[in-house]
């Protein structure tokens, strides 16, 4: 599905249909370019990362979400499923979420949570029992009020501080796995 053909299938929903703010799945190379829009301004732009390490070659298999204000997309984030645990980590299945960055008009409104708690919703539908992400610094609070914890020293990653993080997603209740919203 194209942008305009995703956009059409937008629009033709009335409004009293959807929230004031969601989030959904990338649904084609339209929406994709939306997520990777919306990373250019967060990271490449306001956060000076080098535009050859904002997108990999994990974009090609990761699960992307949008989220929307009005109707429009505001926000994205994704998830990666680990073929191995990581290095030093116990057995299992791992993903890793990543690329969660909010259009700076829209922040302040929890999307980023409710990004978060839709990709976790995501891995946990598909298996997956432990999530890691590398946090920038300043946000390893948000990240342990929503149950990460840190493991070892921070590190540079991006030109920017950075502190691992994980979290155990067989400990997450029903209504957590509920609140990333999606179909």
């Amino acid at each position: 599905m194209n942008k305009k053909s995703s956009q059409k299938r937008r629009e033709r929903e009335p409004e009293t249909q959807r929230p004031e703010l969601w989030i959904e799945p990338v649904q084609g190379p339209g929406d994709l370019e939306c997520a990777f829009a919306i990373r250019e301004i967060a990271f490449i732009e306001e956060q000076r990362v080098a535009p050859d390490i904002e997108r990999d070659a994990a974009d090609a298999h990761a699960f992307h979400v949008l989220a929307y204000a009005h109707g429009h997309a505001v926000g994205t984030g994704r998830l990666v499923q680990l073929d191995a645990p990581p290095e030093g980590t116990s057995g299992g299945r791992w993903g890793r979420i990543g690329r969660i960055a909010v259009m700076q008009s829209s922040r302040g409104k929890g999307l980023a949570h409710r990004i978060l708690g839709a990709l976790e919703a995501e891995a946990a539908r598909r298996g997956i029992d432990t999530v890691l992400l590398h946090a920038q610094t300043w946000l390893r609070q948000f990240y342990e009020r929503t149950g990460y914890e840190a493991v070892g020293e921070s590190f540079e990653e991006a030109g920017l501080p950075h502190i691992r993080m994980v979290k155990r997603l067989d400990v997450i209740t029903e209504a957590q796995h509920d609140s990333g919203e999606m179909p």
